[in-house]
């Protein structure tokens, strides 16, 4: 058994059309000396494109061995079957990647969703501990950390404030009407997290490999097309995404797990131990339940309670009454680093013209990307969920406020690449006199002034007066967050609207503002001078950031591209914190932060693992 590495034109196929033997014949022609005498089998293991003008062509990772030895690796799942590739939903609709279910939701939400799933075949669950356990919040961290518990035999019951994929579809088509949003159904609440309708990249910085092949495979078995294993940049899109997500709660109550929709948790019950360490121990979830019917939205809730062993809550970095609630439950939160600023849109000719040279025009190409990357006033700026071929949509969790991201369906054929160009924030820069500077100071009161609810008046303090912590504060990241959302919305107009400026304009900064430029974004947008608007620590950074990419990416910088605001939801401001070993809140037995909006993730995959990991702390203290 051997890795080895090839060469490959750009032509009218991509790696995944290649069969064995022609995959055998490339080996033949540039790596001859790792085959044997005869009966040699190649798998393609990986793939990506290299886009450097001297190279431009497929990089292929392939396994050379004899046909058994392979068929071995297939069958424990070390190898994708020799013919796989992404399955096809129909005529037209190619590398789809599902045989039924589910059709294109563009943000107009006007193509359906088949809200029906199949377990996965094979899945049972151990034998009952009889134990019980409750998991907030249906994104990838709850999700993969309440099957593991379930397939152990720990019953398990998913609370999820938002509604099941299709119900959630049509409250995102709301949204690009110009309507209100719903508190608990959006962009960032509902089955499957933010990630099943933002686009469904599947990269991830941190963790061994052999865990997230774990997790892509997981998906896989639910519906995801295979090549996310092979693939470089793996994505799944957010046309496909929702069946997986759906096929994967499918499989979790055939394990004996409960999903339950609408659920909005509200109080950690917990009781005084004394004989324990730590003495506090949660042992309920109370929450309100929403009905499910489109036409109740505003309709009656009632209150519930569950018992349980222990909670994981697993949120998401959106959900500020989850803070809220576990900070009241007493486990000990931190404030952490995070990042803001804006999201910038081109066409995606541009982008391929400038990385392809133009070859994408006869040739089956990916909608060419980018990352970037600098440092100003040393503060990160960079690129972030760069979505080629993709679609602008609101992602507000409130009303009164504005938040901008990106998303883009399986084959990325809009006309648009788009990108967020964010600032990296630092606890630190919102606290004293260096928060003045950033301009922290000027935004809470412009926000107050407007009419903003930024925090629960308990943990406002001073901040709507523009009073500064003297030290970074776990809360006054979330208020600067939340008053740049609502002086976001304020400065469009409303309406989910959004602020734009032509790129040229907001790096040169001198106050230029023009009609906005086709866009992918279906809300609407509105000229706004942003370099003045946003506070002095994000403008000065973003613009030198943009004007630095325009030396890397000529035209980044040019007439026909456009900012518009605010992409603020990168990551939580706050970290709850958690044992090492256990994994638990050292303030409070059985009660386990989980996932992005507990700090410790940054992504599908990265929240995957970490709903893997918790799953396993849970585990070793329940069963042992």
């Amino acid at each position: 058994m051997q890795r080895t590495k090839l060469t490959w034109p750009p032509s009218d196929r991509e790696p995944t059309d290649l069969t064995s033997d022609e995959l055998l014949e490339l080996v033949r022609e540039q790596r001859a000396e790792v085959l044997g005498e005869g009966g040699d089998t190649v798998r393609l293991v990986r793939f990506a494109f290299d886009a450097r003008r001297r190279v431009r062509a497929w990089k292929l990772d392939v396994e050379v061995g004899g046909s058994d030895e392979l068929d071995v690796l297939q069958r424990v799942g070390a190898l994708p079957a020799a013919d796989a590739g992404p399955p096809v939903l129909g005529d037209g609709d190619e590398g789809a990647g599902l045989d039924s279910g589910v059709q294109a939701v563009s943000p107009d939400g006007q193509e359906s969703v088949d809200p029906a799933g199949a377990a996965l075949e094979g899945s049972s669950a151990a034998t009952p501990t009889g134990r019980r356990m409750v998991v907030v919040g249906s994104g990838p961290a709850g999700l993969f950390c309440a099957l593991e518990l379930a397939r152990a035999g720990v019953r398990v019951t998913v609370l999820e404030r938002g509604f099941d994929v299709q119900r959630r579809r049509r409250d995102l088509a709301r949204l690009h009407r110009g309507e209100a949003v719903d508190p608990d159904s959006n962009y960032c609440h509902g089955e499957g997290g933010a990630g099943t309708y933002s686009d469904g990249k599947l990269y991830a910085r941190s963790g061994r490999n052999e865990d997230i092949q774990r997790v892509l495979r997981e998906l896989v078995d639910h519906g995801a097309p295979s090549a996310i294993l092979q693939s470089w940049r793996p994505h799944i899109g957010s046309n496909i995404l929702p069946k997986v997500v759906t096929a994967m709660r499918e499989t979790l109550i055939g394990l004996g797990g409960e999903v339950r929709f609408g659920a909005r948790a509200t109080e950690l019950v917990v009781e005084e131990r004394p004989s324990e360490t730590p003495v506090r121990r949660v042992v309920g979830v109370r929450f309100v339940q929403r009905s499910s019917a489109d036409d109740e939205r505003d309709g009656p809730v009632s209150e519930q309670e569950l018992a349980c062993d222990g909670v994981v809550v697993a949120t998401g970095h959106s959900a500020l009454d989850a803070l809220l609630m576990l900070d009241a439950a007493g486990a000990p939160l931190v404030p952490k680093g995070f990042a803001m600023g804006l999201r910038i849109e081109h066409p995606q000719g541009w982008l391929d013209d400038l990385q392809y040279g133009g070859l994408r025009k006869t040739c089956k190409l990916p909608a060419a990307f980018f990352e970037l990357v600098t440092e100003r006033k040393s503060r990160g700026v960079y690129s972030f969920c760069m979505c080629p071929g993709g679609f602008m949509v609101p992602a507000s969790t409130a009303p009164d406020r504005m938040v901008i991201n990106g998303m883009s369906l399986s084959r990325r054929d809009s006309p648009f690449a788009n990108s967020g160009v964010v600032v990296a924030v630092q606890p630190e820069d919102l606290a004293g006199g260096k928060g003045m500077r950033w301009g922290a100071a000027k935004l809470l009161r412009a926000a107050a002034d407007g009419g903003a609810e930024l925090l629960p008046e308990g943990k406002l303090g001073r901040l709507a007066e523009g009073w500064l912590p003297d030290a970074p504060d776990p809360w006054a990241g979330l208020a600067i967050q939340r008053a740049l959302e609502f002086q976001a919305a304020r400065w469009a107009g409303g309406d989910n609207r959004g602020p734009a400026q032509r790129a040229d304009h907001f790096a040169a900064g001198a106050g230029q503002v023009s009609e906005p430029l086709a866009t992918s974004y279906q809300a609407g947008l509105v000229g706004v001078d942003l370099a003045r608007e946003l506070p002095r620590g994000l403008s000065e950074r973003l613009r030198a950031g943009v004007r630095h990419f325009d030396g890397q990416l000529p035209g980044f910088a040019g007439p026909d591209g456009q900012l518009v605001g605010v992409e603020s939801r990168t990551s939580s401001p706050v970290r709850v914190e958690r044992d090492a070993r256990t994994l638990a809140s050292p303030g409070v037995a059985g009660l386990y932060p989980a996932g992005e909006g507990a700090g410790y993730a940054g992504g599908i995959v990265s929240a995957a693992l970490d709903g893997r990991r918790v799953a396993a702390a849970v585990l070793a203290q329940l069963v042992g």
